[in-house]
């Protein structure tokens, strides 16, 4: 087979399309969204949590319709797509690297009657495979981490953006001032050798020609989510008996646990980035 992706790119590839890995996101993480959401008590259903991030990144942007052209990076299995489309009849283009994501996200858009708004591909944002100038939005949650090549993925959405087109996203970053070393072990369980940062995006967004329009840090949130999925699925370990391997459930567990610590003890960030291209 032709090397189609980075190496990080790969391996979030490989991970994203394992049974185990699946069956775990689809049915303790969310299933339709599988980003981090916006808890307004600490207990609430993740579901309703992961929409209002849907909806508060929603609100931020200017000017979206029926005629908006938007590409949602690392789609996932299409919950935001699927918003966007039925809020605002708009196109949507969702670029994920997971086939066996792509396929529920397929499936899903045609029970519920957006097909012929979202064209799922099979693909990364390392090199978006459209024409430069073809969006008026680009999205993306929780997803370019998993790069290895966080600039060239900026530089490429900048590329397939209208003049005028916006840029919103978050990711689970590094804070600014994070002590080095101390990450290593959220770092091993994901194959990384390093997170973006506030600092980090804003600089690079820069440089690749962006204006700057609005930051909104959230790591609070960050923390309330992990401990939501890691309580899920503590105590749904028997409803996924069989689906999810013992041996993915306790390593998920440690990595949950490395996530909240971390975030509790500043090491970590997230939030709402949106940039305009001029």
């Amino acid at each position: 087979m032709t090397k189609q992706y980075s190496d990080v790119v790969e391996t979030a590839r490989q991970y994203y399309n394992s049974e185990d890995a699946d069956n775990f996101y689809y049915h303790i993480w969310g299933g339709e969204d599988i980003h981090i959401g916006l808890y307004d008590y600490d207990k609430e259903p993740i579901a309703i949590a992961s929409r209002r991030t849907v909806k508060k990144m929603t609100d931020m942007l200017d000017d979206l319709n029926y005629q908006s052209k938007i590409i949602d990076l690392g789609s996932g299995y299409g919950g935001s797509a699927r918003f966007l489309a039925k809020t605002f009849g708009c196109h949507v283009t969702a670029l994920n690297l997971s086939e066996t994501e792509n396929a529920r996200n397929r499936s899903t858009n045609k029970q519920q009657g957006v097909a012929e708004h979202i064209n799922v591909v099979d693909g990364s944002f390392e090199q978006i495979p459209v024409d430069d100038e073809s969006f008026d939005v680009a999205w993306s949650q929780d997803a370019i981490l998993h790069s290895g090549y966080r600039e060239q993925v900026i530089a490429e959405i900048y590329r397939v953006l209208k003049p005028g087109g916006q840029l919103i996203f978050t990711d689970p970053m590094q804070a600014d001032d994070c002590p080095e070393g101390v990450l290593q072990p959220v770092l091993d369980r994901i194959h990384l050798s390093s997170l973006g940062s506030f600092a980090f995006y804003r600089q690079t967004c820069a440089d690749a020609g962006f204006n700057e329009k609005a930051i909104v840090p959230m790591t609070d949130q960050l923390i309330t989510h992990y401990a939501r999925v890691k309580e899920e699925l503590d105590n749904n370990k028997d409803c996924i008996s069989g689906k999810v391997s013992e041996e993915y459930i306790e390593r998920m567990l440690i990595g949950l646990d490395n996530w909240i610590d971390a975030g509790k003890n500043g090491y970590l960030s997230w939030g709402i980035m949106h940039f305009v291209k001029p």
